[in-house]
């Protein structure tokens, strides 16, 4: 053996296999692929990085100043600050995962010709960077609101994750249909706009369920964002805070989109100029 070559004490004694190698290849393809989402956006100078938490920060720190010194009555027992930190965080969330998803292909066309990157890849990245980011944004807000006694203590951390993750897929989802759709058809992408503010009565984002009358909240309820936005806010609110929602629908609708949206995506690469 030769002297310089290291003993390894520690060794595997198998050989790591196609599905492990290839499963460590494509999580380094995804967090090459975030980084360089994050530094074409924000660069890498002055605040850099922040920017992707200090966006989703700065907007919902501004709408809970501007309610709180408004007065800003919501009709519900829940105060103002829990109230706009939960809401407009997870709203966020829904806007920024889709609309990066629109036109994505066709801006990222010239990523293709690496060997292991394929347009879900970028889709994914993207959608990933947007959950951590906001999700991280929302942390910055929570820790010293709650330590001021702004807002509650967590009540349930995995429905309040569980609101955030599955709602994060249902975006995803609903951005693989919209980044198909928009290479096939211009007027898809000219339609996005008007259906992201369309959707935001059936988002949930600014009542709860238990605030409507029954017959209302028997057709909210079929809105799998409601279904999200109920799911976070109970695991943040006490339990007196009655919350509806059903993650198997919410999981069942996001599934639903992700299957259609895999293969519009891989039948849209046709349609996408490579530069």
């Amino acid at each position: 053996m030769n002297w310089r070559e290291p003993i390894r004490i520690f060794s595997d004694p198998t050989p790591a296999g196609p599905v492990r190698r290839g499963l460590s290849i494509q999580a380094r393809v995804i967090e090459a692929l975030m980084i360089r989402e994050a530094m074409g956006r924000f660069g890498h100078e002055n605040l850099g990085f922040f920017w992707l938490m200090g966006e989703p920060l700065l907007l919902t720190l501004g709408v809970m100043i501007m309610w709180k010194a408004t007065s800003y009555n919501h009709g519900g027992r829940v105060a103002i600050i829990p109230f706009a930190l939960t809401s407009y965080s997870l709203l966020t969330l829904w806007r920024h995962v889709v609309q990066r998803s629109v036109r994505a292909m066709r801006q990222n066309s010239s990523l293709i010709f690496h060997a292991h990157i394929r347009f879900l890849d970028i889709l994914f990245a993207r959608a990933l960077l947007e959950t951590i980011g906001i999700f991280a944004a929302f942390m910055i807000a929570y820790v010293p609101l709650a330590l001021l006694g702004y807002v509650p203590k967590i009540h349930d951390p995995l429905a309040l994750c569980g609101g955030w993750l599955l709602g994060a897929w249902f975006s995803f989802g609903f951005g693989l249909v919209l980044a198909g759709l928009s290479e096939i058809s211009d007027a898809a992408e000219r339609l996005v706009g008007p259906v992201m503010y369309i959707s935001i009565p059936v988002t949930g984002a600014f009542y709860m369920v238990e605030w409507l009358p029954p017959t209302a909240r028997e057709i909210v309820m079929w809105s799998p964002l409601v279904n999200a936005f109920e799911m976070f806010r109970s695991g943040m609110f006490p339990a007196e805070y009655i919350a509806e929602w059903d993650a198997p629908y919410l999981a069942l609708c996001a599934f639903v989109l992700t299957a259609i949206g895999v293969p519009l995506v891989h039948y849209a690469q046709t349609h996408v100029e490579y530069s």
